[in-house]
């Protein structure tokens, strides 16, 4: 079984103020072994301002990381070269994403194309919620081939006074992106053009002042799981490839009901074989686990396991999902779990990534050691 991973890591590098500091270098290349769970760092640069995520492509040889830039009107996205047999990163060339706080990112299936969302604050400039991009042969980014806005608001007025898109996800089938818009509790879907144009095919919605944040998609496709931000649940959707429409199957709290109020959901994970799902809850400083029933979707509590830190912003599985690693942005470091895959339980091996203000972890096999 391959055991030799490579680990990315965007960690924050310029201040923002609703984060609470930036001791990150920017982007990082690590090399983890399963076997042994040892790390090395192999790699990093501190030239992207604050990559807040990134997606990396199945080789690990290309990497796009997003700028999130308080104030600025257009965030960015770069595109970076990672040669294994050198261990060197080298800039391509970036794009600006057309609209502010640039949250998240998509390679297509067919790493045709990149998909980005805009959280989005304030007003002016483009104020688009999603982008699309081409990808070159060279791994370049094209200009931007098509874009959306989003409208609306919901009950929090604090956090829902516009539209905030913060995820957009392609679809196991490929040919459909999933946007979760926090700001108007919606899960909208979109056809992905062979030009890059994205056509809209339904609204989803979601509770009141849920705030849909990420999205995780089932093996089988017709499943989809979404972690809310601002009312701390989880949700199990049904998914109609042909409609693009979810429809809600069970909705559970992410974190128990005393810490609720002060607590806000991050990322969700999904096991390789569809049967446990990791919510990580800021606040709470844990990452919940679900068992899904394969065939109803119902979801059921699992365990809730201290995250080893503080603020978990980001979790990410190996390939074999052997191993879950936690982002804690607060704590200044990743903590390392081992995952039974029988009963979804984490167990801290103890084992971190010590790095300033990590907000992202994507990991790939190692294709020196495959």
């Amino acid at each position: 079984m391959q055991s030799a991973c490579l680990v990315f890591v965007g960690s924050l590098n310029r201040e923002a103020p609703y984060f609470q500091g930036a001791r990150g270098v920017g982007l990082g290349v690590y090399a983890f072994d399963e076997a042994t769970l040892a790390t090395r760092k192999l790699a990093e640069t501190n030239e992207v301002d604050n990559p807040t995520f990134l997606s990396v492509t199945p080789d690990g040889s290309r990497i796009y990381a997003n700028s999130e830039v308080f104030a600025w009107r257009e965030g960015t996205v770069s595109a970076y070269r990672f040669e294994r047999a050198t261990n060197t990163l080298a800039y391509i060339n970036k794009q600006p994403t057309l609209g502010s706080i640039t949250a998240h990112n998509t390679i297509t299936r067919d790493q045709a194309k990149l998909l980005v969302a805009n959280y989005g604050m304030g007003s002016g400039g483009p104020d688009k919620a999603v982008c699309v991009f081409g990808l070159q042969a060279d791994g370049g980014l094209t200009a931007p081939l098509a874009s959306v806005a989003h409208s609306g608001t919901g009950p929090n007025a604090e956090r829902q006074e516009r539209s905030h898109a913060h995820s957009v996800t392609e679809t196991i089938q490929g040919g459909l992106a999933i946007v979760a818009d926090l700001g108007i509790d919606q899960l909208v879907s979109y056809r992905i053009e062979p030009d890059g144009g994205l056509t809209k095919l339904a609204s989803s919605p979601l509770a009141p002042g849920a705030g849909p944040r990420h999205v995780a998609l089932h093996p089988n496709g017709r499943l989809a799981f979404v972690m809310n931000e601002l009312d701390s649940t989880v949700v199990s959707l049904a998914f109609d490839q042909s409609s693009g429409k979810l429809s809600v199957i069970d909705t559970k709290p992410a974190v128990p009901e005393p810490a609720r109020t002060t607590n806000h959901c991050a990322d969700i994970q999904i096991s390789p074989d569809g049967r446990f799902l990791y919510g990580s809850n800021r606040g709470h400083d844990s990452v919940a686990i679900f068992s899904v029933d394969q065939q109803s979707g119902e979801l059921a509590l699992v365990d809730f396991t201290p995250c080893g830190g503080a603020t978990p912003r980001n979790l990410a599985l190996t390939p074999s999902g052997r191993h879950l690693f936690s982002a804690n942005q607060n704590a200044d470091r990743i903590s390392i779990f081992a995952r039974d895959e029988t009963s979804g339980r984490l167990t801290d091996t103890g084992r971190t990534i010590e790095i300033g203000t990590p907000m992202c972890v994507r990991i790939t096999p190692d294709p020196l050691r495959s």
